[in-house]
């Protein structure tokens, strides 16, 4: 690590902070009364992001498959904060399954609210699963790409973490197809730290699974799918665990 790239690293975290908080005041006359223009904010500093990210430290962004337009359920591999930018941009109208305590985030919890994100306690899991379903199944009427992490938080390249029912249960549900996303961000934008690192970030969505499965037939298979394609494009970009 040269003192450079990390100074670089740093201040493109900076900037990236003052720029979430100019693009949300800027765009609040039009986000507090739209749905569209919160969407249209939060698109606009996903490309701030990605462009500088290039730009200060070197990491260029690629998205590959075929990402949704229609409503679907979305289960990707979480590494850190540039997955939910680069999904998030690379779809029509999508919507997070969040922690609760996000929505208290100056600007982000606000915006996160108005473009349908659902907050869920990670509490009690019994209450927290079934508040979950009742709170998507009242979102239901927005149409959209629900996006949730099936390991329920960022986990480190080389970390193992076991993946959360409460996917399958809204799979099952919502009985709308399931396009599992790999990711290798995490080799770039680590989970905790202040460098980013030069190369290929990539998010890549995957072949659908259809609904119909029973879920635990599904979990099964979104996490071989996930784990397979993200071990894969974690070692194209020259990771080894």
């Amino acid at each position: 690590m040269t003192p450079i790239r990390w100074l670089l690293s740093l201040v493109f975290i900076i900037q990236m902070y003052l720029a979430m908080a100019v693009i949300a005041v800027l765009f609040a006359p039009w986000a507090l009364f739209s749905r569209t223009g919160a969407r249209a904010a939060c698109k606009t500093y996903c490309r701030w992001v990605i462009f500088t990210l290039r730009l200060l430290c070197g990491t260029r962004c690629e998205v590959r498959g075929t990402p949704p337009t229609g409503e679907a359920v979305i289960a990707a591999k979480h590494q850190s904060f540039l997955d939910i930018i680069l999904i998030f941009n690379a779809v029509p109208a999508g919507k997070f399954i969040m922690k609760r305590e996000l929505i208290y985030t100056p600007f982000l919890g606000q915006y996160a609210l108005k473009i349908g994100c659902v907050p869920v306690n990670r509490g009690k899991r019994g209450a927290a699963i079934q508040k979950m379903k009742a709170d998507v199944a009242a979102g239901a009427a927005e149409p959209g790409q629900l996006i949730i992490y099936p390991q329920g938080t960022r986990v480190a390249p080389g970390d193992q973490k076991p993946y959360k029912v409460g996917t399958g249960l809204l799979y099952e549900q919502l009985g709308q197809p399931c396009i599992p996303v790999a990711t290798n961000v995490g080799v770039f934008w680590p989970k905790r730290g202040i460098l980013r690192k030069p190369g290929l970030a990539v998010v890549e969505f995957l072949d659908p699974i259809d609904p119909g499965l029973k879920v635990q037939d599904f979990m099964a298979r979104l996490e071989a799918e996930v784990e397979t394609h993200s071990n894969r494009l974690m070692a194209e970009a020259g990771f080894r665990a």
